[in-house]
């Protein structure tokens, strides 16, 4: 038998919303036409969000390789900018952005997590020198503000590009996850010759190995393939229930387990378009607030521990002024954790049915982007090499398993205690990765390499999916939440040239950001033009 013999001739993909179109057009573009690609759609099953908010390798790692220019999505989308996460209430008691309340120092209750990489002095990333000038008292401007071209553009709303289309700053987007995933599916079926089945999975049929052989449906079709890949959401119908797959709950370190969301209509001419996703403390959880023109996303994660349905939509339909009885609510309820191995013999899971983190980070399209990518990385033929199976296990877990602890140390850290809920994440056990991590970081050291060349980071996939969360982001959380290591670097009492020699990087900073403030456009003014409104 010949090599050519064992390659794989059909796929077929068990749902369709983002994660199945997703899959669909990079798979399609990935194997160049020489498999044939189905995907399998039940019309009448409702998918899940109301506004996405993503990560910047979006563009380059997913829309650059299919070959879709920004602009052309984006205004297919309905998107917006995110230049960051900006997270309020975290620290003091209060509902709401507007009711933030201040700080000891005068300072409102807010911080931003952005996506720029930090500059660095003698291989020492400027957040070390920032601390060493707070610990000495020679500033008490915040880490954010310090180190970041970003936060004070933000601040006045304005746009990462310059109307000329120059991308000013690294960014991210914000859209309406429906109109990406009718978009892609349009883009997969005319240009990729996707097969599309709108039809309900009713049977799944195996062979004597327990491999799936076949896909029945309710009209009676059988869709027979070499591979499946399930997109079906929470409910997992192959690799949960036919492949029998646990799932590994991890409610013991993420309380939220449910939420309740909404569109809420926007004055953009009025009130301007934010250009970063909101992160505000609730009572029970927070509530996120994805900006678009016209209107903003919003739901509130919340943990049914600690409230219930009605109680959260109450508080949520407070603090956004909302009439619960005029207003269409979106209640959801997810699962926490992921696959215990994300692909079983020839099912792979991608996307709700392989892992889910509440998206406090904006991690739902980045965990799919990824998957996607050592998919086609690893994409198998018919024997199926457990080297390849269990190499893509292996960097989904990490992947998943670095965000979540990522994501517990929010809660953990954050010094709002005003609750029983807020109260009950301090008596939650960190995983000991992020105990390293936050042993390092209290020793002062960097928490994973200090990376900081752009042209060399960002673009290289694999350092992006290895290392995402980059010593800038832990220092933003952390700083933000008011964790700081016990004392400066060591070695930077040694190195007095250096600290020196660091200064003019905090001086470039106050430069970029005036120039930024007194060169781009509003938000609104340039989503307005992108999007045909001028």
């Amino acid at each position: 038998m010949t090599s050519t013999d064992t390659r794989l001739q059909k796929v077929v993909i068990l749902g369709g919303g983002t994660a199945g179109w997703m899959t669909a057009a990079y798979l399609g573009k990935a194997l160049q036409g020489t498999v044939d690609i189905t995907v399998l759609e039940a019309p009448t099953i409702p998918r899940i969000g109301v506004g996405e908010a993503t990560v910047p390798n979006l563009q380059r790692s997913f829309f650059d390789y299919l070959g879709i220019a920004e602009d052309e999505w984006m205004r297919e989308c309905n998107a917006s900018f995110k230049m960051a996460v900006r997270f309020v209430n975290w620290r003091t008691e209060g509902q709401g952005e507007a009711a933030a309340r201040e700080l000891p120092d005068g300072r409102p209750d807010h911080f931003y997590h952005p996506f720029g990489l930090l500059p660095d002095y003698d291989q020492t990333p400027l957040s070390h020198y920032w601390f060493k000038r707070k610990y000495e008292g020679r500033t008490t401007e915040p880490f954010d503000y310090a180190c970041f071209r970003e936060p004070p553009v933000m601040d006045a709303m304005k746009a990462p590009r310059w109307l000329d289309g120059r991308s000013a700053t690294r960014y991210a987007w914000h859209f309406d996850a429906q109109l990406v995933a009718d978009y892609l599916r349009r883009f997969a079926t005319e240009k990729q010759d996707v097969n599309h089945v709108q039809d309900e999975m009713t049977r799944v049929q195996q062979d004597e190995r327990g491999y799936v052989t076949a896909l029945h449906t309710k009209s009676g079709q059988v869709l027979e393939a070499d591979f499946f890949v399930d997109c079906s959401g929470f409910r997992g119908l192959l690799i949960n229930q036919a492949m029998a797959e646990p799932f590994i709950d991890m409610s013991d370190h993420l309380l939220c387990d449910s939420a309740v969301a909404t569109a809420v209509p926007h004055d953009d001419e009025a009130n301007g378009v934010e250009p970063y996703t909101s992160a505000i403390a609730m009572s029970s959880g927070w509530a996120w607030k994805i900006p678009m023109l016209g209107r903003f996303g919003t739901g509130y994660v919340y943990s049914s521990k600690f409230t219930d349905q009605d109680a959260a939509t109450a508080e949520f339909s407070e603090m956004w002024g909302l009439d619960p009885e005029e207003t269409k609510f979106n209640h959801i309820r997810f699962r926490v954790g992921r696959n215990r191995r994300a692909w079983v013999k020839n099912v792979v899971s991608i996307g709700l049915s392989s892992c889910f983190l509440e998206p406090l980070e904006s991690t739902g399209i980045y965990f799919i982007t990824a998957a996607i990518y050592q998919l086609a990385k690893h994409f198998p033929d018919k024997t199926f090499n457990d080297g390849l199976v269990n190499s893509f296990n292996h960097e989904i877990e990490v992947m998943f398993d670095d965000t979540r602890d990522f994501i517990q140390a929010h809660f953990f850290y954050a010094p709002r205690n005003d609750t029983p809920f807020w109260q009950a994440n301090k008596k939650l056990t960190l995983p000991d990765n992020i105990q390293q991590k936050i042993s390092a970081y209290k020793a002062g050291l960097p928490i994973n390499s200090p990376i900081t060349d752009e042209s060399t980071y960002y673009g290289n996939f694999e350092a992006e999916f290895r290392n995402f969360w980059t010593n800038g982001s832990y220092y933003c959380i952390f700083s933000g939440l008011g964790l700081v290591p016990d004392a400066p670097l060591p070695a930077l009492a040694h190195k007095p040239e250096s600290v020196a020699g660091a200064e003019p990087l905090f001086e470039a900073v106050k430069r970029q950001q005036q120039n930024l403030l007194e060169t781009l456009p509003s938000a609104y003014d340039y989503l307005r033009r992108l999007h045909g409104g001028v």
